[in-house]
């Protein structure tokens, strides 16, 4: 199958109401087709790995196909050069999102990539750099002193105004407080210490982050009371 044909079935695959809705939650989908992750997915595994075809889906420039690509990449053939070309392409939350989460937390190096892209400018860089922190939390179960440098980046980054931004670092900092009891204690001092800090982006990270990382469904998770 040639990346020409994965882009037909793709185009074949999409729809109009499917685009709409992206839309509305605020998909770029000037390039996209319309179709589903759970349908990609079912591609990719029909696909299999294949780091040439991966490369020409990202080429070809088409949005459905960028995530497909993340999908069915050779993890052994990721590098820092790879991720670098790729993050400065990102044009969508989704496409970053789905990147972070199908194949560049495999990043050798992934806790020192992400710190590295929560201190660039461009938006869904920055974004890429919370959400791969967020998703090196649960993936790779590093160790404590491994993630906490990422507190600091979010503290560094809370008051970005930027939508897709400041999700990602609620995102990152949420679940940072989930990876430990001591993390848990040292992201909950952040939240207050952020919603205690000026009006903005800073508040509503710290709030909304503090409220899920109290819930009992997190603590009960963590050990630190019963559940119930």
């Amino acid at each position: 199958m040639t990346a020409d044909d994965v882009v037909a079935r793709i185009a074949a695959a999409g729809n109009e109401h499917n685009r709409e809705g992206m839309a509305r939650f605020g998909i770029n989908v000037e390039h996209a087709a319309g179709v589903s992750v759970t349908w990609l997915r079912a591609l990719g595994r029909e696909i299999g790995r294949d780091q040439d075809l991966a490369l020409a889906l990202w080429a070809s420039g088409q949005h459905e196909a960028r995530i497909l690509a993340s999908i069915i990449a050779e993890p052994k053939c990721l590098d820092r050069d790879l991720a670098e070309a790729w993050v400065a392409e990102f044009d969508s939350w989704d496409v970053c999102d789905q990147c972070c989460q199908n194949l560049l937390w495999r990043l050798p190096d992934a806790v020192t990539v992400a710190l590295d892209w929560t201190s660039r400018e461009t938006e869904f860089v920055k974004r890429a750099g919370f959400v791969l922190g967020a998703v090196l939390c649960h993936r790779l179960k590093a160790a404590e002193d491994e993630l906490r440098p990422l507190l600091e980046a979010v503290a560094c980054e809370a008051q970005d105004p930027r939508n897709y931004v400041k999700k990602a670092v609620n995102w990152c900092l949420r679940e940072l407080g989930k990876c430990s009891a001591e993390l848990h204690r040292e992201a909950c001092a952040l939240a207050e210490r952020l919603m205690a800090g000026p009006p903005g982006a800073g508040r509503w990270v710290g709030r909304d982050a503090l409220r899920e990382l109290n819930s009992e469904r997190v603590l009960a998770k963590l050990g630190m009371v019963q559940a119930g």
